[in-house]
Protein backbone atom coordinates (compact mmCIF):
# COMPACT_ATOMS: atom_id res chain seq x y z
CA UNK A 1 0.00 0.00 0.00
CA UNK A 2 1.36 3.39 -0.99
CA UNK A 3 1.55 6.01 1.77
CA UNK A 4 -0.47 9.10 0.83
CA UNK A 5 1.30 12.44 0.92
CA UNK A 6 0.41 15.22 3.33
CA UNK A 7 -0.71 18.29 1.42
CA UNK A 8 -0.50 21.89 2.65
CA UNK A 9 -4.30 22.08 3.00
CA UNK A 10 -4.25 19.17 5.50
CA UNK A 11 -1.69 20.75 7.80
CA UNK A 12 -3.80 23.44 9.53
CA UNK A 13 -6.42 20.86 10.49
CA UNK A 14 -3.78 18.38 11.68
CA UNK A 15 -2.19 21.04 13.89
CA UNK A 16 -5.51 22.19 15.34
CA UNK A 17 -6.66 18.64 15.99
CA UNK A 18 -3.44 17.92 17.91
CA UNK A 19 -3.85 21.21 19.83
CA UNK A 20 -7.30 19.90 20.80
CA UNK A 21 -5.73 16.61 22.01
CA UNK A 22 -6.98 14.39 19.19
CA UNK A 23 -4.74 11.36 18.98
CA UNK A 24 -2.66 10.58 15.92
CA UNK A 25 -4.83 7.59 14.96
CA UNK A 26 -8.04 9.61 14.64
CA UNK A 27 -6.37 12.32 12.56
CA UNK A 28 -4.57 9.79 10.36
CA UNK A 29 -7.79 7.86 9.83
CA UNK A 30 -9.64 11.01 8.77
CA UNK A 31 -7.06 11.71 6.07
CA UNK A 32 -6.29 8.04 5.35
CA UNK A 33 -2.59 8.59 5.93
CA UNK A 34 0.05 6.95 8.07
CA UNK A 35 0.34 8.19 11.67
CA UNK A 36 3.99 8.91 10.95
CA UNK A 37 2.90 11.72 8.63
CA UNK A 38 1.04 13.33 11.55
CA UNK A 39 4.28 13.11 13.54
CA UNK A 40 6.20 14.67 10.64
CA UNK A 41 3.84 17.66 10.70
CA UNK A 42 3.93 18.01 14.48
CA UNK A 43 7.74 17.75 14.67
CA UNK A 44 8.09 20.45 12.00
CA UNK A 45 9.50 18.16 9.32
CA UNK A 46 6.61 18.99 6.98
CA UNK A 47 5.22 22.47 6.38
CA UNK A 48 6.49 24.03 9.64
CA UNK A 49 5.39 27.55 8.70
CA UNK A 50 1.69 26.74 8.21
CA UNK A 51 -0.37 27.77 11.27
CA UNK A 52 -3.21 25.74 12.81
CA UNK A 53 -6.74 26.14 11.50
CA UNK A 54 -9.28 28.14 13.50
CA UNK A 55 -11.91 25.40 13.28
CA UNK A 56 -12.12 21.73 12.42
CA UNK A 57 -14.07 20.66 9.32
CA UNK A 58 -17.73 19.87 9.96
CA UNK A 59 -17.19 16.21 9.07
CA UNK A 60 -14.19 15.75 11.39
CA UNK A 61 -14.81 13.01 13.98
CA UNK A 62 -15.86 14.15 17.43
CA UNK A 63 -13.41 13.64 20.26
CA UNK A 64 -14.22 10.79 22.63
CA UNK A 65 -13.91 11.60 26.32
CA UNK A 66 -11.26 9.54 28.02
Amino acid sequence: MHDRKVTPDMVPVIKLARDLDYNYAIIASYYQINQGRIADVMKGRLFPDIPPAVALPADFPMAVAA
